[in-house]
Formats: C-alpha cells, structure tokens, sequence
C-alpha cells in the first residue's frame, strides 16, 4: 500500500484534515498542527483530540499514513541564541502534540545557518536539538526533510542527512522524507530509469532506505542543480510524469505516505486518481 495524498488543510480544528483527505481521494495526508506562522500554540483539548482519531479511524486513515509537517518558523540550526531556544521549545510541543493525537511522525527541516557558521557546526546544532526533543518526548520519530539548498539551509545533500542520523542518539526514532523537487534542485535527477534508480541507489548507500519514511511528491518549475524550492503541479513541470510513474512502481517505497505539496490544490483528486492509477500497471 502506498499511501498517496496531499497536505490538506486543518482550518477549524485538527479534526476537518482526515475529512478533507477522504473528499480528495487520498489514502493518506499531511497537515499542520498548529499555525504555521506563529510561535504561540493553543493547546489540543480533549475534545479536538478524541474527534481527530475518530474522524483517522471513519476514514481508514492509520497513524503510519500520516505525515505531520511543523511550524515554518523552527530552525533547530539557528546561530542565534534567542532563535534556537524558540525552536527548541517549538519543536518539542510539536512532537508532543504529534503524540497526544497518536501520530508516529513529525516531518521537519532542519534547519539553516544563515551564513553565519559553517555546515558542520549547524548540522552539531541541529542534531543537539533532536536529541534535546527526543529525550523529552515519547514514541514520535522525527523526519527529517531534504532541501533543495536555498537560502543557508542543511539538508540538500544526501551526506548531510547521513550526519544528521549519525548525530542523533536514538537511531529508532529518526528519518527522512526525500521531496521529489528539492531532491532535483539539489542536483540529484530522477526523470528516467537510469538516474532515478543512480539516486535511489547513492540515497540507499549514503543514508539508508531503512531510514526513509515519507515523501513529498512535487513537479518542479526549476532547473535540476538550481538550488531554488519551486513546486510545480504533476506533469507540469520539469520532472514530468515518468518520475511519479516510477515512484509509484517502486515496491521500496511501500506503506509510507506520499504527499502532494503542490501548487493548484485544485488539481489534488485528479493528481492522486492518476497516482492510484499508476499501480494499475
């Protein structure tokens, strides 16, 4: 089973996203947990919490389907003081929010240093913050997403991930989610057999396809090695459909969720019918 879907929105509660998923046809989804754009979180009540699992369990929607993306604002690499204490506390509230409505992941990315300190030691910082929230929190594995290398941010080698990983202290609760279009624009092609199977593989023998828990499925308005983030609706873009056709055949990549982000939420019900339909073949 793949879990193919698309990051729905949560606007009037946490509960409406499993709703929202089944109205697009969506076998799986991402949501936020909270306003992405603010520090300040109000907390779940029970009630919020039980109609979430309940609305999960009507639509078949398991916790293994489910990709839960946090705040834009979290920079766990962040060289300044008062912005990594402020991700720090973000990011475990995130987490544990993840867990009080039964969720097994958290997708985040990781984080950028500005230009202010070198990889390293950002990829030290960030990976001071995992364990930091790990150590605090119960049963949430932390995912980690690759970038496309804009802007300072960590993540847009597969290498980076791998240090990542080897920094964080509790291996079981930690993983990837590779996104089709930063994985191009940070110069890795995945458009034929050829280079998808070359990426797949240097992705198996650099991090780990144990470690691979999701991914995000985007066309990309960008040239391949431009490190810029531009989504692109399926087929629409520099990708095409081939490489979602070979995602989808790929029996590696089963039982995670594989989530839409992309631009014409419009498009999602015939973006995801047409995914389903590659399974066919």
């Amino acid at each position: 089973m793949k879990y193919v879907g698309a990051h729905v929105s949560a606007s009037g509660g946490v509960f409406n996203a499993p709703l929202n998923a089944q109205k697009i046809g969506a076998l799986g989804f991402a949501l936020f947990l909270k306003n992405q754009r603010q520090w300040k979180s109000t907390p779940f009540t029970e009630d919020e919490i039980t109609k979430f699992k309940e609305n999960c369990e009507k639509e078949n929607y398991s916790p293994g389907a489910i990709l839960p993306h946090d705040s834009y604002l979290i920079n766990l690499g962040s060289p300044g003081e008062e912005g990594l204490k402020k991700s720090r506390e973000a990011f475990i509230d995130e987490l544990n929010r993840c867990s009080q409505l039964g969720l097994k992941y958290l997708n985040f990315h990781p984080g950028s240093h500005k230009k202010l300190i070198s990889e390293d030691d950002c990829m030290k910082l960030i990976a001071e913050g995992i364990n930091i929230a790990l150590e605090v929190t119960k049963g949430v594995t932390a995912v980690i997403e690759n970038t496309s290398g804009q802007g300072g941010n960590i993540g847009y080698r597969f290498e980076h991930l791998a240090r990542l990983i080897e920094l964080v202290e509790d291996k079981t609760r930690i993983g990837v989610c590779l996104d089709t279009c930063h994985t191009f624009a940070a110069g890795y092609d995945i458009r034929t057999g050829e280079t998808y199977e070359k990426t797949m593989r240097s992705f198996d023998e650099i991090v780990g396809l144990g470690y691979l828990k999701g991914m995000h499925l985007n066309d990309s308005m960008v040239e391949l090695g431009s490190k810029k983030d531009r989504h692109h609706s399926l087929g629409k873009g520099l990708l095409g459909w081939e490489t979602f056709r070979m995602i989808m055949q790929d029996p590696r990549l089963e039982n995670m969720p594989l989530v839409l982000e992309t631009i014409d939420e419009e498009l999602w019900a015939e973006e995801i019918k047409r995914l389903k339909d590659f399974l066919k073949h």
